[in-house]
């Protein structure tokens, strides 16, 4: 199958992004056909700084490396060095009901949260990542489950095109992980993982060990002190039962055996270590990418001109559906 997904540029990646959706890409690229993207035109539709996009860019592609994306098995390329994301896009504007991007769930919170950054990029966004997906004939889209709506909406669109025009695309199905598919914040278990909360309610893949200490100890637990999983009564101690078990491969079952009798501070300082070890190799690849930019922007270079030879004959063959040609 050909796998599409993307991760913003936003800076600060943390485990919520890795475990919701790049851990998942690991395996696939092993037995498909996987495009891999940094979508920064995705990026600008909430308030960012220009000076920094250029070091997020960057700092993303090491997360896809170090985490075991391989540049010679997947296409690793910049949203924006593909021009035809931006041409598809509008021209999936065009069929786009106004309703439809009107019930998206992300445009109301994040609607909410920038209120002062409301623009018609922020609403148009979801037909944007619907051009990311169909621009790549994708079949399937490895996403977090916030995401699943807009995928969702790229298959309605898909099929609309097919009907108006003529069959062009596949309609692409979601692949959420099994376990994990929403990590929640460590100071509030009822909210989903943010970096642009406080910052100790996420873990940042490239955390030093003492401040991911700090996190997790202070990490906001329930009443009781019983290591036990159950959402619904106890969220904040199934969130982290839930990151233990996807970092170290165990069930949440074996672990709450493991801490029968013991309380939430055994707990945490156990999880801590797991936490801190997880992510050692992340620290240490993105210092070793620090100093080789060169060889990340030609991993970028090759993927977005990779990238570029599906994307082209996708769009002759839409232009010339639509009229365009």
């Amino acid at each position: 199958m050909r796998i599409f997904s993307g991760i913003r540029p936003t800076g600060g990646l943390h485990i919520g992004n890795y475990l919701g959706a790049i851990k998942q890409w690991i395996a696939m690229q092993e037995s498909n056909e996987c495009v891999f993207c940094i979508v920064d035109l995705h990026a600008i539709t909430t308030p960012y700084d220009p000076k920094e996009l250029q070091k997020n860019i960057l700092e993303t592609t090491a997360v896809y490396l170090a985490a075991g994306i391989n540049p010679d098995k997947s296409v690793i390329f910049v949203q924006s060095a593909v021009k035809e994301h931006a041409e598809l896009a509008w021209l999936l504007e065009t069929i786009t009901p106004m309703g439809e991007l009107g019930r998206m769930t992300q445009y109301k919170e994040k609607s909410k949260q920038h209120k002062d950054y409301i623009n018609a990029g922020l609403f148009a966004y979801p037909v944007l990542m619907a051009a990311d997906i169909l621009l790549y004939k994708t079949q399937a889209v490895p996403v977090g489950k916030d995401q699943e709506q807009h995928v969702e909406l790229a298959r309605t669109i898909a099929k609309k095109f097919n009907q108006k025009f003529g069959q062009v695309f596949p309609e692409p199905e979601s692949i959420l992980p099994k376990v994990g598919a929403k990590i929640m914040s460590l100071t509030d278990p009822k909210k989903k993982m943010s970096k642009s909360d406080d910052p100790k309610s996420c873990i940042s893949l490239f955390d030093s060990p003492e401040d991911i200490q700090k996190k997790i100890m202070s990490a906001e637990t329930d009443s009781g002190k019983e290591v036990i999983y159950n959402v619904t009564k106890k969220p904040g101690i199934s969130n982290l039962l839930t990151i233990y078990s996807l970092l170290t491969g165990r069930t949440t079952q074996d672990i709450e055996k493991e801490f029968k009798g013991k309380g939430y501070g055994d707990f945490k300082k156990a999880l801590a270590k797991v936490v801190i070890d997880y992510l050692e190799p992340f620290r240490r690849k993105q210092k070793e990418l620090q100093t080789r930019d060169v060889y990340v922007k030609d991993i970028l270079d090759k993927g977005a001109s990779r990238a570029k030879t599906i994307a082209e004959t996708t769009m002759q063959e839409v232009r010339q559906k639509m009229g365009l040609a």
